[in-house]
């Protein structure tokens, strides 16, 4: 298992705080041995969980043309028809994963092809979970044509994640599965295929990303 680029500078910080905090602690209650150590038990503890957060798992990747990978891990929550009012303004069938503080925080493309936006909005941090949080939240839009469909990837931020990172620049050429992006403590990526497309997870399904079969173009 590797560490992301992204959590560096996030781990450097926290693991320099910690350090402060632990040695104020030993040096003003050193008379207080049990104290000392619970705090210090406290902060590896934390500090292993900060560092999960922007782990790398080794993985063999699932490929295929006519496939949707997952573009993150996490739980299916939502599988819907719905309209889809930034790009294709028509209805698309929406398929949403949400990622907790636990899962891999590493977002993929699902399908290789040609970027044909790339659009970041701020917004809010409502919990993932809220229904308005694909179009109010802060969320980061990505559209990926590859000559049979084109389909939108949106990562957006919970009420943790407060920063969206994304890679992809429109007319790029992406390759299914390489990075397209990162978001930071939690949240969800909704993906929104064409009406008719034969999904291959079901609600509360647990997915990996880059292995999941999503659905099939």
């Amino acid at each position: 298992m590797k560490i992301h680029r992204e959590g560096f500078a996030t781990i450097s910080l926290v693991f320099l705080v910690l350090a402060f905090i632990n040695g104020a602690v030993f040096y003003w209650f050193g008379n207080a041995p049990a104290l000392c150590w619970t705090i210090a038990v406290i902060s590896l503890v934390f500090f292993l969980f900060i560092v999960s957060f922007f782990r790398v798992p080794a993985r063999t990747n699932t490929t295929g043309d006519a496939l949707v990978i997952s573009p993150c891990d996490g739980k299916v929550v939502v599988i819907e028809e719905v309209y889809e009012p930034e790009y294709f303004k028509d209805k698309r069938l929406q398929v949403s994963i949400f990622m907790s503080p636990a899962n891999v925080h590493v977002n993929r493309n699902p399908i290789s092809g040609t970027v044909k936006l790339s659009q970041y909005h701020a917004g809010k941090y409502l919990v993932a979970w809220h229904p308005k949080s694909s179009t109010e939240n802060e969320r980061h839009s990505i559209v990926i044509g590859n000559g049979k469909t084109d389909i939108l990837v949106r990562q957006i931020a919970g009420a943790l994640a407060r920063r969206i990172v994304n890679y992809l620049k429109p007319g790029m050429q992406v390759t299914q599965n390489d990075e397209m992006g990162f978001i930071k403590f939690g949240s969800r990526v909704d993906l929104y295929l064409p009406i008719g497309t034969e999904v291959a997870v079901q609600l509360q399904e647990v997915v990996k990303g880059g292995v999941s079969v999503i659905a099939k173009i």
